[in-house]
C-alpha cells in the first residue's frame, strides 16, 4: 500500500524519525563564576563569643548567550556581625548554562528565573557552608529556598506597580 506525499510531514513519524520540536530546558554546566571570603577581623573574630546575626541576600539574573542558550546567575551575599564587628563575609556568583528550545517566552522567563535557580541552588549552598568553613567558623547551612514562590511573589508585585496598585503585605 502506497502512501500519497503532499508535502506534509506527519507530526507523528516525524517524531519517530527523531525530528526534535518538542520543548526542552536543561542545564548543562554549573559553575563559580565569581567568589569573595573575607574574615577581616581575624584571629580577634573567633575568640567572639557572641553569636553573629547572619544577613542573607539573594539576586538571580539571566542573559542570553548565544542561540537557545542562557547563562542564570545565582548572586548570594552572606554577611555575619557583632557588636564588636564583621566575622565574615562571603559573596558567590553562581552560575548555569541552560540550554532551551521551542519554549514560549512566558515559560522560560519562569525556567530561567524559577526553576534553574532552584536547581542549581544546592550546589551553591554547599560552595558557601564550604566557605564559611575554611575561613574558620562553623559550616552556613543555608535553608532551602522556595523560588518558584519568590518568583510568583514578584511577578505579583511587577504587575501590581504596571497597574499603578499598592502592594500588600511583605515579600
Amino acid at each position: 500500500m502506497a502512501e500519497e506525499n503532499d508535502g506534509n510531514v506527519n507530526p507523528d513519524i516525524a517524531a519517530a524519525n527523531g525530528s526534535d520540536n518538542g520543548p526542552s530546558a536543561a542545564v548543562l554546566n554549573q559553575y563559580v563564576k565569581d567568589m569573595s571570603v573575607e574574615n577581616p577581623n581575624a584571629p580577634e573574630s573567633h575568640q567572639w563569643e557572641e553569636q553573629p546575626q547572619i544577613d542573607v541576600q539573594f539576586n538571580i539574573g539571566s542573559r542570553a548567550f548565544g542561540e537557545d542558550m542562557h547563562e542564570v546567575e545565582l548572586k548570594i551575599n552572606v554577611t555575619a556581625k557583632t557588636e564588636k564587628g564583621t566575622a565574615f563575609l562571603v559573596e558567590l556568583a553562581y552560575a548555569a548554562l541552560v540550554g532551551m528550545r521551542n519554549v514560549d517566552d512566558e515559560q522560560a522567563h519562569a525556567f530561567l528565573f524559577a526553576e534553574a535557580p532552584r536547581m542549581i541552588f544546592p550546589f551553591a549552598r554547599r560552595i558557601l557552608a564550604d566557605a564559611v568553613r575554611d575561613a574558620g567558623f562553623p559550616p552556613l547551612m543555608l535553608e532551602p529556598m522556595d523560588f518558584n514562590t519568590l518568583y510568583l511573589q514578584q511577578l505579583a508585585q511587577k504587575q501590581a506597580a504596571e497597574a499603578g496598585e499598592q502592594p500588600t503585605g511583605n515579600a
